[in-house]
């Protein structure tokens, strides 16, 4: 055992003297010291670099996974897009272009007519321009029963182009008026520039 007063009267100026366990507890003090500072100065910064890199590479590995998976479903996602495409040339051919919309309002008058319906309103109202197309809003008000509606309206859907039926209001008894807002719509050409 080393005594509290042998402690105090340790020369540092003569080590070499000192007691093997006051030699060796100074030893641990600068060896931990040292490993301290080394850890301080030069570890540290290691480390924190390197958990940087490795949130990094898993930022990286998920960005890679991701993008390999839309590499392996390349195929399929260019096959999608074809059937897309297909599909919105089939449906921009159910849209009539200038020259049909003539024909079409007659195509709804007639079905009106066919379906056993009396017009007593048939006012076409103006284009309302939308991104590729064009509305074409037809206000209608027609007398009759109630399974003539249902025949107008399925004739309607029956059409070959593309035509929808908005504001629905069926009043009276017997002998009931429809008023609607009947739609069509028209492919806006692109015109060339100005």
């Amino acid at each position: 055992m080393v005594d509290l007063n042998e402690l105090n009267q340790l020369d540092l100026q003569n080590i070499g003297d000192w007691p093997g366990l006051a030699k060796a507890l100074l030893i641990l003090l600068l060896c931990g010291g040292a490993a301290g500072a080394w850890y301080h100065y030069d570890t540290k910064d290691q480390i924190e670099q390197l958990q940087t890199v490795q949130e990094k590479e898993i930022g990286l590995r998920k960005d890679f996974e991701e993008k390999q998976q839309k590499a392996a479903n390349l195929d399929a996602y260019r096959q999608q897009l074809a059937e897309m495409e297909e599909s919105f040339g089939a449906m921009l051919r159910q849209l009539p272009d200038k020259t049909e919309v003539a024909s079409l309002l007659v195509d709804v008058s007639q079905t009106g007519l066919a379906s056993g319906l009396e017009f007593e309103l048939f006012q076409p109202t103006g284009e309302v321009l939308r991104d590729f197309y064009a509305e074409l809003p037809i206000r209608v008000r027609v007398r009759g029963q109630y399974s003539e509606f249902g025949h107008f309206v399925s004739g309607l859907a029956a059409l070959p182009r593309i035509v929808t039926i908005h504001d629905v209001n069926i009043r009276g008894s017997g002998l009931l008026t429809f008023n609607a807002t009947v739609k069509t719509y028209r492919y806006l050409e692109e015109e060339p520039a100005k």
